[in-house]
């Protein structure tokens, strides 16, 4: 049998995962990472985007938004802004706020009123990411 790795995934709502894993693979800001167990311990800034985990050769996937990775002991936590399982993500809601974000930026180059950039294009993140997500989740 393999060596598992602890998950935990925590958002300021609560945990959504924490269960033993054979692998871990997460967005970071340096480039996207896997985490097997008995990793070496590190630090890590989580951006928006898929995290996937295996667990008896079964993919899971969460849609994940900002936040800070450790590896240590054995143990991988994220504490990120949100996380949503694949399984869970509405579509038609990921598809209506990527249209809105589009259309905000678009808007913002043709109007001297200023909008947030910023704001419109981590929204934008946000709709891809879930839309990604998603499209991978086994149905």
């Amino acid at each position: 049998m393999a060596e598992l790795i602890h998950l935990e995934v925590v958002t300021p709502s609560g945990p959504v995962v924490s269960d033993d894993v054979d692998i871990v693979s997460a967005p970071g800001y340096g480039g996207d990472f896997g985490v097997l167990a008995n990793h070496a311990p590190f630090l890590s800034t989580i951006k928006i985007g898929g995290l996937i985990y295996k667990k008896d050769g079964k993919e899971n996937y969460l849609m994940v938004s900002g936040g800070f990775c450790e590896v240590s002991n054995n143990k991988i936590t994220f504490l990120v802004e949100s996380a949503e399982p694949g399984h869970q993500i509405d579509v038609a809601r990921a598809l209506r706020a990527k249209e809105r974000a589009e259309k905000r930026i678009a808007e913002a180059k043709t109007q001297t009123e200023k909008i947030n950039m910023t704001r419109a294009h981590a929204a934008l993140q946000r709709a891809l990411a879930r839309l990604k997500v998603a499209e991978r989740q086994p149905k």
